[in-house]
């Protein structure tokens, strides 16, 4: 590796955490390669962007996520048992049992549920002089995907839910009191779901065939052996705590309406094809989850090269959604792009590349499409809503990201029905 461009910083872990997602871009742009060597928690490291370096990551076998994530994210976002840090027949056998849930159906019905909450909501947000929408979304999320997983909620729970999912996601990205504040709430969360394993295995409750609260239960390993409740506690999170994620998804593509008000009266009576662009474009354009890492489980060439066992590299998913090579006008919001066929499995990476069902992308996306499908819907046929001035920044240097104000609404009100659009 010693021939690779270089960042000449003894260790760039301070100027990551203060640059945040502006980090790998800029110094792919200022070493003009799109791979160079750091240092990051002391530890070297080879920052990868683009379709290629996608590929190299997500294609086959030839890395492993253990190791891979510092100990606080992996602790706040997929615990050590979790399937993200299985590899092999391991992962493919326990990653089964997730694609398992996301049939079609079960899908729907999630959005179904979601949908019924906010339409409920909407009574109590008209009485309101403004609504930060941000915490809303996810209260929502977080009562919806506990329900349609065989938890439900009652208030006070749904409200303490709501809150330790939420700080599991802020923390990720952070050091210090914000991290330490999501591990802490993750491990009342992690006894919350042991408990509901352990009473659903007993029959002290009634979790109903399918739904991922019973599959996850019942789930064996390739040896035949249940899950151990701990672990199982573990994966069942790891259904909830991304759903819930996706209300930052939500409140982008809110912002994104807001900033380019032709699309939100296009979106009022536009076919579904055209709301699902929409969607991927907030997923391409928004700032979500940086980087994705991986370690090499064997000695391997690439681009004429020698990489060892244990090397670790750092995907910049961020830039690899902007990459000029593979994306027309890649700063301008472009819906338009996902109707003329630009993405790919490996250019197009918000929540990972490749195929869910045989590597480590996120097996959730039509989750994420399901919800963000809805909740343009609502907002742009259901709903009218003004946007009180407010700060709608972005900070790139904070992880995760996300509108300064939670995107506030005000006058708030539902459609009646003859104002909605008969579409």
């Amino acid at each position: 590796m010693s021939d690779l461009p270089r960042d000449p910083a003894f260790d760039n872990t301070i100027a990551l955490l203060r640059e945040g997602y502006r980090f790998l871009p800029d110094r792919f742009r200022r070493l003009d390669s799109d791979v160079f060597r750091t240092r990051l928690m002391l530890q070297p490291v080879v920052c990868v962007q683009g379709e290629e370096a996608a590929r190299l990551l997500y294609e086959g076998d030839r890395f492993t996520r253990k190791a891979a994530l510092p100990p606080t994210t992996l602790m706040s976002l997929q615990d050590f048992g979790s399937v993200q840090r299985l590899d092999g027949d391991a992962h493919l056998w326990r990653k089964r049992m997730f694609l398992s849930l996301m049939s079609r159906a079960r899908v729907r019905a999630l959005g179904d549920g979601f949908e019924a909450l906010w339409r409920a909501r909407m009574e109590d947000w008209a009485r309101r002089e403004t609504v930060a929408l941000f915490p809303e979304v996810t209260d929502l999320i977080c009562r919806a995907v506990c329900d349609w997983a065989g938890a439900p909620l009652d208030e006070a729970e749904a409200q303490r839910r709501a809150r330790e999912f939420g700080a599991m996601i802020d923390g990720a990205g952070a050091v210090g009191p914000r991290n330490w504040r999501g591990l802490m709430l993750r491990a009342r969360t992690e006894r919350w779901g042991r408990a509901l394993i352990e009473r659903v295995r007993t029959g002290a409750v009634a979790a109903p065939k399918g739904c991922p609260l019973q599959v996850i239960a019942f789930h064996r390993d390739q040896a035949g052996e249940l899950l151990p409740a701990k672990i199982a506690a573990v994966e069942l999170l790891n259904v909830l705590r991304p759903t819930v994620a996706v209300d930052r998804f939500i409140v982008y593509a809110a912002l994104a309406l807001h900033e380019h008000p032709g699309w939100r009266e296009r979106l009022a009576s536009a076919p579904d094809a055209v709301v699902l662009a929409f969607a991927q474009e907030v997923r391409r354009f928004y700032p979500f989850f940086p980087a994705v890492g991986g370690r090499a489980r064997e000695a391997f060439e690439w681009r004429g090269r020698r990489f060892a066992k244990g090397a670790w590299f750092l995907l910049d998913v961020y830039g690899t959604n902007r990459d000029p090579r593979a994306w027309s006008q890649p700063e301008a919001f472009r819906p338009e792009r996902f109707l003329e066929a630009e993405a790919s499995a490996y250019n197009f990476t918000p929540q990972g590349a490749g195929d869910p069902a045989s590597g480590h992308r996120c097996p959730g996306e039509p989750i994420t499409l399901e919800l963000m499908g809805r909740a343009l819907r609502l907002l742009t046929r259901e709903m009218t809503y003004e946007v009180p001035p407010q700060d709608l920044t972005v900070d790139l240097g904070r992880m995760p990201a996300g509108p300064a104000s939670g995107f506030m609404l005000g006058r708030t009100r539902p459609c009646a029905p003859a104002e909605r659009d008969p579409s």
